[in-house]
């Protein structure tokens, strides 16, 4: 049986302007996963998803190479319990 969990992630680098929001939802979508993803004032990207954890770990491994143009410095994570707050996986 699958094992749901949380996942905060906040992405450093060339992120903001280059298609990353828009593709982390497309990823989201296709592994199923739900939750949200945006970009903060200070130039990062944070996203917050959950579902089963190893399509969680897909998720987290596709963020820190990102989408074409992207340049990805560092990736903040943080592991939580499941809460099922969202129905879908949406751009904030």
């Amino acid at each position: 049986m699958p094992e749901n969990a949380r996942l905060s992630i906040k992405i450093h680098g060339q992120v903001q302007g280059v298609f990353f929001r828009s593709e982390t939802k497309k990823q989201a979508d296709l592994l199923d996963l739900i939750g949200w993803v945006k970009n903060n004032s200070d130039g990062t990207v944070e996203c917050l998803a959950e579902g089963d954890k190893d399509k969680l770990d897909q998720l987290l491994d596709w963020c820190n190479i990102g989408s074409d143009g992207a340049k990805v410095d560092k990736v903040e994570v943080k592991w939580q319990l499941f809460e099922g707050e969202n129905n879908k996986f949406e751009i904030k």
